[in-house]
């Protein structure tokens, strides 16, 4: 008996192990996250936007046990109940506080205002499953790492806070309600991208929209509609669809231009075609857009595109085959008037109707992609837009997964706006400090996009500048040879002299065109004061007044965009009373009031356009 006994009990302890391990395995086995579905806005979908409720979770006690060792069952994400008043549940997620998703938590819930951590979100849906559509869940972007459950299953996880991803739940989804669990972690590690020091609020949070959109069984993943490299008179393009089927037919239809093509996929599930056409051709002055139809039988996407090259000639940038000087400003990701992550249409046309008013064809839409909304919203406005990934300041050049990470960025971005023509610029990288790895790093992130966007410019921000003799400077960065155009930062006034400027002489060596990302100093707005005072926004206007007429004497200059539209909440600017964590160099305020520096660069640009 005794014999039994022991055999019961070690038999029982390796089937448990088993079992664990094979719901472990089952748990990672369900990710089905699937290729990102491009144009989401125009499928059908059920917003999951909305009240959401949430936990703070420091500790992670919802993810890890006592040993730190992952829950494969009693995780928060099972969102269990007690199955009699006896039972111990530590939480409870119907009598969580909410939170309007999308936002973050950092302006939602004021004690979470410098919180970097977990918290768990969970929203319950009704769905019905319709013959022959899939439901995908879509989030438009969740900072930084996130975890995703449906029903309790987990489906999947997403690394990076400015990117869209979405996963196939049609076989988890059940008929009447569900429920989705998102574990949200916004710390910051060594390895990231970006790393662990930044110049801008670690917004945490679901923070743009979260849609469960249907499509067919076999749909349209992807699609590309463009004006071919340096051809104003040929539009290519191709469709692929989510699965490699031959002989699929599909339809791209652009019935201004009279054009149709009626196409049938190879065995990759692809169709391509290239097409002479003369369209009006997209610029600022005019912002023609195109209604395009892509199809099949069985599905219907709309879409507005324009049509428009982009190209350099010496040190000039040309838009349909004329030379451009981008009036531009740089942009951060930050909500007007109520502070926190923008992400609306409201938002975007809120912050760029101030980029218009200060005279700018061009926006920098800086450190990270922006939402979907931010570049469509500047598309129908005629402004160029400069798209950066947030490789910034010191990453882990030698880490190969942080070469993946900001590579994934790189595709995601690329991938969700390859059919907008405002987008001009693919930026890399800012102000990355020279060296080995740093260069195969970057010099592989513009060589990718080189590769899948052969059409549109490769820059990134240097912090290249070096003082050879007195106030000559001179512009040097080996990655000069992979970039289209040569971009740097630079703070004359600000972090050098606060008078050089008149006498600065800034030498670029490269044959191609130079745009100067970044200038500036701060200003709190509404403090008056003497132009030698820091912070007044008579300094700052002075400042600008020395840089402007500084950039006159810059040979092949081809662009500007200050740093920065409006000031913006970082946990760098310390100084009481004055930043109380903002960045003051806004032209800008938070609360949408311009300082005097946003008239001088106003002024210098209704200049720049009449010279043109």
């Amino acid at each position: 008996m005794k014999k039994i006994i022991f055999l019961w009990v070690v038999l029982s302890f390796f089937l448990g192990n088993y079992l664990n391990a094979s719901a472990d395995v089952q748990a990672e086995a369900v990710g089905l996250q699937v290729p990102l579905v491009t144009n989401i806005f125009a499928r059908p979908s059920i917003t999951l936007c909305g009240q959401w409720n949430y936990i703070v979770d420091p500790l992670e006690n919802g993810y890890y046990d006592y040993r730190r060792k992952p829950w494969t069952t009693n995780g928060f994400f099972e969102n269990k109940k007690p199955a009699n008043p006896s039972e111990l549940v530590e939480y409870d997620f119907d009598t969580s506080p909410t939170m309007n998703i999308p936002t973050d938590w950092n302006t939602a819930d004021e004690k979470l205002f410098f919180y970097e951590g977990t918290v768990w979100f969970k929203k319950s849906f009704n769905y019905q499953h319709k013959s022959g559509k899939k439901a995908v869940l879509y989030f438009g972007a969740v900072n930084y790492d996130a975890k995703v459950w449906v029903n309790g299953r987990k489906v999947g996880e997403h690394v990076g806070g400015f990117t869209p991803f979405n996963f196939d739940v049609t076989e988890i989804l059940k008929d009447g309600d569900n429920f989705v669990v998102v574990k949200v972690d916004n710390k910051r590690e060594q390895d990231n991208v970006p790393t662990l020091n930044f110049d801008w609020w670690n917004y945490g949070g679901i923070t743009r929209e979260v849609l469960l959109v249907e499509v067919p069984d076999t749909y349209i993943e992807d699609y590309y509609v463009q004006l071919a490299k340096g051809e104003a008179g040929l539009i290519e393009g191709w469709v692929k669809l989510n699965e490699a089927k031959a002989g699929v037919e599909v339809i791209v239809d652009i019935p201004e231009l009279k054009l149709k093509q009626t196409l049938k996929t190879n065995a990759d599930g692809k169709a391509q075609f290239a097409v002479k056409a003369k369209p009006e051709l997209w610029s600022p002055e005019n912002p023609k857009l195109y209604k395009v139809t892509v199809s099949k039988a069985d599905e219907t996407l709309y879409d507005e595109i324009g049509f428009r090259t982009i190209e350099t000639r010496g040190r000039e940038i040309l838009l349909n085959g004329k030379s451009v000087f981008l009036r531009g400003v740089s942009i951060h990701e930050e909500a007007p008037f109520r502070q926190g992550r923008a992400w609306s249409e409201a938002d975007a046309h809120t912050l760029l109707s101030w980029a218009k008013e200060l005279g700018c064809n061009y926006v920098r839409l800086a450190h990270y992609p922006h939402n979907e909304h931010m570049v469509r919203e500047a598309e129908k406005m005629g402004i160029m837009v400069w798209s950066e990934i947030p490789v910034y300041w010191t990453i882990s050049w030698e880490n190969a997964d942080t070469y993946k990470n900001a590579e994934a960025q790189l595709r995601d971005e690329i991938t969700r706006d390859r059919n907008r023509c405002a987008i001009i610029i693919w930026s890399v990288a800012n102000e990355t400090p020279h060296g080995e790895a740093r260069d195969k790093f970057l010099s592989s992130l513009a060589k990718y996009c080189h590769v899948n966007d052969p059409v549109r410019l490769v820059s990134m921000a240097m912090e290249v500048t070096s003082t050879t003799s007195g106030n000559l400077n001179r512009l040097q960065d080996n990655m000069h040879q992979y970039v289209d155009v040569v971009a740097f930062n630079e703070y004359v006034g600000w972090y050098r002299d606060t008078k050089a400027a008149r006498n600065m002489v800034w030498e670029i060596p490269y044959e191609k065109p130079a745009i100067i990302s970044e200038f500036g100093g701060g200003a709190l707005q509404g403090w008056h004061g003497s132009a030698d005072q820091r912070f007044t926004e008579e300094f700052q206007e002075d400042l600008y007044k020395a840089n402007v007429d500084m950039f006159e004497r810059i040979e092949g200059l081809a662009g500007t965009s200050p740093w920065i539209l409006m000031d913006f909440r970082s946990p760098r600017r310390q100084l009481f009373g004055v930043q109380d964590f903002f960045n003051r160099k806004g032209l800008v305020s938070e609360k949408g009031i311009k300082k005097l520096a946003f008239y001088v660069m106003k002024d210098w640009y209704e200049k720049k356009k009449n010279n043109k």
